[in-house]
């Protein structure tokens, strides 16, 4: 008798294996609790924190200023007399004038507003300004909340590029001018130079009496 063709040995000891194959492995369709079933009771939690009543950690950004803390009477007496605005980027051009500039007392709190209409030949239509309240005044150092804005035609577009938010001045020395920290325009990186300067007062002229013609 002939030996069996190689394919039906094969065949037949293929068969049994595949007895013992388990379902799952044959194409047939997973257990409903596969791969465990389902917990009795849902896991525990804590209950969360209550959301109302929250505050932005902003906020005090825009916490409204109702009085002006003064560290240095010796300073606030100087900067109630600053009256002036010199910008820096025209000053040295011949032909440039100073701005005014107004510190106003009003209760407990202070502000400060002025501008500068550059009139130098050839920046004719520039011009800065500021618009602030006082937050604190201490030796050499104002610091105000609010903008200054520079307007330049050659920069941007002759747009009004501003800096904002809390801003300083300081003073050194024997100066009477306090000058803007942050002063670096934000359209081009030039510093503007944008000082406040106290103008002394001119002593009045008292009135000579006439003399009596003898």
């Amino acid at each position: 008798m002939k030996s069996l063709p190689l394919a039906l040995l094969l065949l037949a000891a293929a068969v049994p294996a595949l007895a013992q194959t388990p379902p799952a492995d044959r194409g047939q369709a997973p257990s409903a609790y596969y791969p465990a079933p389902p917990p009795l009771q849902a896991p525990q939690v804590d209950q969360g924190a209550s959301v109302t009543g929250l505050t932005s950690p902003l906020a005090q950004d825009d916490k409204k200023i109702t009085q002006t803390k003064i560290d240095s009477d010796a300073e606030a007496q100087l900067f109630a007399g600053a009256t002036k605005i010199v910008w820096g980027r025209y000053a040295k051009i011949k032909g440039a004038k100073s701005g005014t500039v107004t510190v106003t007392k009003q209760g407990g709190l202070w502000t400060v507003t002025g501008r500068i209409d550059s009139v130098a030949p050839g920046t004719e239509g520039d011009w800065a300004s500021i618009n602030a309240v006082v937050e604190s005044i201490s030796a050499n150092h104002i610091a105000v909340r609010g903008e200054v804005a520079f307007r330049v035609a050659k920069v941007d577009n002759g747009a009004t590029c501003k800096t904002s938010g809390q801003l300083h001045f300081r003073r050194s020395g024997k100066s009477q001018t306090w000058r803007l920290t942050e002063g670096d325009n934000p359209c081009d990186g030039t510093q503007e130079r944008f000082d406040l300067v106290y103008d002394k007062p001119a002593p009045e002229k008292k009135p000579v009496p006439a003399q009596k013609k003898g």
